[in-house]
């Protein structure tokens, strides 16, 4: 039986709560299997996600859905080391991550 992380989508409420994501170019630090990935593309954002683990970013790419293939891009990479120009994403979210 796989484990599903909140079932009840209270993460979903919160997050529509603290910000406006439809068309917010988003970074998302530490995504993981990019479970949040996911959630932050329904709700209308453009997501560059990085991980250092090379396995999870290859399985969160696997994972994509095709409709978000141009709205997900997944790339292997550490939060002290980014190497994005300035004023390249709207919002930063670094959340479930050490």
């Amino acid at each position: 039986m796989p484990l599903r992380v909140d079932p009840e989508e209270n993460e979903l409420r919160a997050l529509r709560r603290v910000a406006i994501w439809r068309r917010k170019r988003v970074l998302e630090i530490g995504c993981g299997d990019g479970r949040l990935t996911l959630r932050l593309a329904r709700l209308g954002a453009h997501v560059t996600a990085i991980d250092p683990d090379v396995s999870l970013i290859a399985k969160a790419r696997r994972a994509r859905p095709p409709r978000f293939a141009n709205r997900i891009r997944y790339q292997v990479g550490k939060a002290g080391k980014l190497k994005f120009p300035r004023q390249s994403f709207d919002l930063v979210i670094f959340a479930w991550s050490f």
